[in-house]
């Protein structure tokens, strides 16, 4: 065997999974999957001092497992991730109080650094292809092909300000220019 031989599909499976994996919050859902599972093992923990009694023993083991599932679900439909977020944030806030001060802290800062990660996360636009130079009347578009960017708007016109259109004063005269110093 030719010692390049097989890097070439090995590359090709790297990019694909850097490309599906950039197009989701793959990181923060990860972050928020640990915080909860932190937590469920920290609620197993032998320890004396954790008790758990009636509903805040449900709680214990609902908030964690519900971040768990937010974390899986958040990098398989990144289009709700502003949902998952928030309660990835809600849940990661209520552990202190339900799941060993949230998993001894570190399942809380998991769940809350995943949590603001996701919300903060935004998907890469891709520009359309140019598809090239078409016949199409001048001032039209085709279908295929975005409109022309807009021209700046030129410094030196007159514009009224906000304030003399709400009073109804009248601006400064059309053909003055503003002077600048």
């Amino acid at each position: 065997m030719i010692a390049g031989q097989h890097s070439a599909p090995a590359a090709g499976v790297r990019t694909r999974w850097r490309r599906w994996r950039r197009a989701r919050p793959f990181t923060a859902g990860l972050l928020i999957a640990l915080g909860g599972a932190e937590m469920l093992v920290t609620l197993r923990a032998p320890l004396g001092v954790l008790l758990h009694v009636g509903p805040q023993g449900l709680a214990a083991y609902l908030v964690p497992a519900v971040l768990v599932i937010c974390g899986v679900l958040l990098i398989t439909t990144p289009q709700q991730r502003i949902f998952y977020a928030v309660l990835s944030l809600v849940l990661g806030l209520v552990s202190w109080l339900t799941s060993n001060l949230g998993g001894f802290l570190i399942g809380m800062l998991l769940a809350l650094v995943g949590g603001a990660l996701a919300f903060a996360w935004t998907p890469v636009k891709r520009r359309p292809a140019h598809a090239g130079p078409e016949a199409t009347p001048a001032g039209t578009t085709s279908a295929g092909t975005a409109p022309a960017p807009r021209e700046p708007v030129d410094s030196s016109a007159p514009t009224e300000s906000l304030d003399a259109i709400l009073s109804g004063e009248p601006g400064p005269p059309g053909n003055a220019r503003a002077e600048r110093g």
